[in-house]
């Protein structure tokens, strides 16, 4: 009885997270509506599998097979057709423009004021005459527009040229050289060892982690100790 549980709950696991695999990969909190059902009732569909033994395993697996089928019905009919989308996803409403708070939009997507001040504070802003905009996505998300008296400078704007810096690699991690990404950085263990030595760590196993970018900037962090930000003149890197 319990091997055939383990057994049960193993394979239900495994087509689960197959189908969530196929599904894609977006967060809770960026779901659609019809994205968020489906996950929700597939969830609740794998429990009854798992536990009624005497319930051929069959039986629940075909509705969890059915409700993939029918989200990529209804994600081949959402890129196909404006019309559709709007059906299944809703539009994006307005909550906040040039005129001020719009209540009326408000009342249709069932929110209050405190619902509008807590979504701008959770995007970084905590003045509305600050937004030109904020406008509610289908997936639940504010979108917040600034007025142009309170949107950050930029390099563009004082006209700054910056050099374009890349995702930072690993090179090292709990002491293990990651060599594929030294090639890349076109690096070697020497560079390595001479720039651990300038944050005070002697030995390549006492590295916790260890980035490189194109800039030559790197961050280690030793296993014991606070991290170091270091400025090499190494530019070869190309990723």
């Amino acid at each position: 009885m319990t091997f055939t549980l383990i057994c049960r709950s193993l394979i239900l696991y495994g087509l689960i997270l197959f189908l969530i695999r196929i599904m894609g990969k977006r967060q809770i909190g960026e779901m659609q509506p019809f994205e968020l059902v489906i996950t929700l009732i597939i969830a609740d569909l794998a429990t009854i599998p798992m536990a009624e033994t005497q319930l051929p395993l069959i039986q629940g697996i075909i509705p969890l097979l059915t409700l993939v089928c029918v989200h990529y019905f209804i994600c081949l009919l959402s890129r196909k057709s404006v019309y559709f989308r709007k059906i299944f996803s809703g539009k994006p409403v307005i909550l906040l423009d040039p005129n001020g708070v719009n209540f009326e939009n408000l009342r249709k997507v069932n929110m209050n004021f405190n619902d509008l001040t807590e979504g701008i504070h959770n995007a970084g802003y905590f003045n509305l005459e600050e937004l030109l905009y904020v406008i509610l996505q289908t997936n639940g998300t504010l979108a917040c527009v600034n007025r142009a008296p309170f949107t950050p400078l930029t390099a563009s704007d004082l006209k700054i040229e910056k050099d374009q810096a890349t995702l930072p690699i690993i090179i090292v991690t709990k002491g293990k050289i990651n060599k594929e990404n030294m090639n890349l950085a076109k690096i070697d263990e020497t560079f390595i060892k001479e720039q651990s030595k300038k944050a005070g760590v002697e030995n390549i196993k006492d590295i916790l982690i260890m980035t490189i970018n194109n800039l030559g900037k790197i961050y280690l962090q030793p296993r014991h100790g606070k991290y170091t930000c270091i400025e090499s003149n190494h530019t070869g890197g190309e990723w």
